[in-house]
Order: structure tokens, then sequence, then C-alpha cells
């Protein structure tokens, strides 16, 4: 209800602008907490929870495989505290959905949670808490965004902190959680124009952050385009802009005095849009997409970058993601061995140790354009994968390539 006249509170939309929208017929405020479009419902009501419950066992009627479920760290919001995510009956909600719905079947759970600790991990992953079988947590994306700032305010990637962050999901969870890995969503920009070099090294660097993030431990997501080594599109004008997000963030720094300019570098830096433009399936008009108008501009690469090149090509990102993912189907060491990160090195050096009983295997990246000294102690017995041709097993002191990556067996 209003309150003298006015908004229940001040909760603030994602999207810009109050969170409460007026409905002239009911004469009430209703919560979004994004899109007016998207009302949000009120699960301290056991009906609609129910009804939720009863839609969920529908699609798995249907014989879906399990459910991704948007923004799950909200469901226990109490809006009239202002408290919009991690709310204390939050977990109650997902142990009665589980119940309800997908706990006794064979499927995948994962929730998305933006402001997911470690220990708030445990809480949905442990197995005992028969909640959900992972979440995606969100800590090394903020990673290049201004401390206590909007995700706009950007600052550059530290890689040492990049390394701390990955290594301590890597190894806090324990048994009491499971892992997600990911570099991008609908949401993120493309990592490789983000962190990596989309210009001179995009296969380089591509197939480096794809080696790095699959040999960790944890279930990895490949993200549309991802696998062929999509960029983004940047954009000259804010009428090419089609998310929303993006357009009321504009209007909005507008009115705080920034330029159009500082604006639109910050959208082509994070922006939604970079991720969600068609993906490129050959150099047809409109990248094969669509014979129609696609709803969203086709990034201008296609022309080069495409499903139908990357097939064609022997030694494209797409084959060694499928080499990867093969590597994990094949070596329980990658699924359940342990992490340890290997802290004597350059900053722009990311290597760590897998192990499992009595094999161990050492995984070195170079995330930077620049060549970068690594210096290799172990035994080298076997050359698992490389995003570079190795004309011989690597060993003793190296001057590691731009975005150079490559996984050995070692002696433990």
């Amino acid at each position: 209800d209003p309150i003298n006249g006015n908004e229940p509170n001040q909760l603030w939309s994602i999207f810009s602008g109050s969170a409460w929208q007026f409905d002239e017929t009911t004469s009430q405020y209703y919560l979004h907490l994004y899109s007016k479009k998207q009302p949000d419902l009120n699960w301290e009501n056991p009906h609609l929870r129910q009804e939720i419950y009863q839609m969920m066992n529908f699609w798995i009627d249907k014989g879906i495989g399990g459910f991704r479920m948007d923004v799950i760290d909200t469901i226990g919001k109490l809006p009239d505290q202002e408290i919009t995510s991690n709310g204390p009956k939050l977990h109650d909600y997902l142990q009665e959905m589980n119940q309800a719905t997908f706990g006794n079947k064979d499927l995948m759970t994962v929730g998305e949670t933006w402001g997911a600790t470690t220990d708030i991990a445990k809480l949905y992953s442990d197995p005992k808490r028969n909640e959900l079988s992972m979440i995606f947590q969100f800590e090394h994306v903020g990673l290049d965004q201004q401390a206590g700032k909007d995700k706009w305010d950007l600052k550059p990637l530290s890689i040492p902190e990049l390394k701390q962050v990955l290594s301590k999901w890597q190894t806090s969870l324990g048994n009491e959680g499971w892992n997600s890995l990911f570099w991008n969503n609908h949401d993120l920009p493309r990592i490789i124009s983000r962190w990596g070099n989309d210009q001179d090294y995009r296969e380089e660097s591509g197939k480096m952050f794809a080696i790095l993030l699959h040999m960790m431990k944890g279930t990895p997501y490949i993200y549309q385009g991802e696998e062929i080594g999509m960029t983004n599109y940047p954009i000259k004008d804010i009428s090419e802009a089609q998310d929303i997000e993006t357009i009321n963030m504009y209007h909005e720094r507008l009115t705080l005095g920034f330029t159009p300019e500082e604006i639109l570098c910050s959208i082509n830096a994070k922006g939604r849009d970079n991720a969600r433009t068609p993906m490129q399936w050959d150099n047809s008009e409109h990248a094969g997409f669509t014979t129609g108008t696609p709803w969203l501009h086709v990034n201008p690469n296609y022309q080069t970058i495409n499903v139908k090149t990357a097939l064609a090509k022997k030694d494209s990102i797409f084959y060694t993601y499928k080499q990867l993912i093969e590597l994990r189907k094949n070596n329980e060491l990658i699924v359940w061995g342990d992490y340890q990160l290997v802290t004597d090195t350059p900053d722009d050096v990311f290597a760590y140790y897998r192990t499992l009983n009595n094999e161990q295997w050492l995984v070195v990246c170079n995330m930077s354009e620049k060549k970068q000294p690594y210096t290799l102690t172990d035994q080298a017995m076997t050359l698992v994968i490389s995003n570079y041709p190795q004309k011989q097993i690597p060993t003793g002191k190296l001057n590691l390539r731009p975005y150079e990556a490559f996984v050995l067996k070692t002696s433990k």
C-alpha cells in the first residue's frame, strides 16, 4: 500500500529507478526488482509456492534434465524490511521445493546467486541439506569493477587477485559443496574481449581461457559462441542497444553528469548485448542465424568467426573445447582431484596442480599478451593439451608465449 501517497520504501530496481510500480486498478504498488514487466512473486504465500512446484513437476514429467534458477537468492525477500537477497526463509523454501519436485529425481539444478560467499554456497549445495546441485557464484566476475561502485565503473583486472579468488573457490567448498565453472553467460561480456585479446590473439587467448577453467574442479559451463571464440560487438550510439539495463543506465548516468563517450565505454566493456548477438553459424547473410531480420545486430566479424569456419579448421578453438570435454570424461583427476595454486610465478602466469592418488597434472597459463618467464621444476612426463604447437615436452626454463597454456602430467 502507498505510504503518504508514495512508494512503500526506497527499494531500487536493478534496472534503475524505484522497484515499486503503482497499479491503478488496485491502487497499490507492486514490487519489481528488475523490469516493470517482471513483477516479483510473493514466496511467503504457500499457495503460490505450490503453484510453482506444480509447474516444475509438469516439466519434470516431460523429461527435462534439470533447472537453472534465475536469481534464486531473492525468493526469500522481505520487501517491507528492504531485504532482497539471502532472506531468512530462503533455504526453507529451497528444501521444500527439493522435496516437492526434483529431490528424488536424477536431475541437475543450478542457482544463480550474485551475492554468494563460499560459506553461503555450502548451504545451497551440501548434499546433506537437500537443496541444489550447485550455484553460479560471481566473485571473480566483479574483479574489474571499482570497489563499492556499479559494474559500469571499470578498473583493470588484477591477475593475482583473480588467482586468489578462483583458488579460494577451488579449495573452500571441500566435500560440503560443488563448484560451477564459467567465464561467460547471457549477462556478461565475451571473455576474449573482456580479459583476453580479441584482435591479435583471439584464438590463443580463447584457448587459454578454456584450458585454465576446464582443468579446474567443478562443472564447466560453455555459453553459446564461446566455443568458436565470439567477441564483443562495440556500439557507437545508444540507439544500437537493445538491453533494458544498458538503456536505463545510459539515461540515468547522463542526468548524473557522465558524458556519452564515458557511458558508451562502459557499455562496450560490460553491456549485456555483447553476449546476446545472434549465433554465428556461417558467412551467409545474418551469419546463417535467420532468413528474416534478427532481433539484435549480428557482429560484423561473422564472415570469419563462425561455426562452419571453426569446424573446417582442425586447430580451432572449437576443437580445444572438444578435447577438454573428452579429457574430463576420461580422467577422474579432473573431476575429483585436489587443487593447489603455484605461488612462485610472475603475476600474469596462472599455474596450478591437480592431484589424485599418485597422479599429478600441472596447468600453466600465461594470461597476458607479453612473453613471461616460467621455470618448470617438475619432471614432465606427458603433454596433455596445449594451445600452441609444441615440438617437445616443455621443460626447465621457459619463455611463455602470449596467452600460452599447456597441461603436463608430471612425476609426483
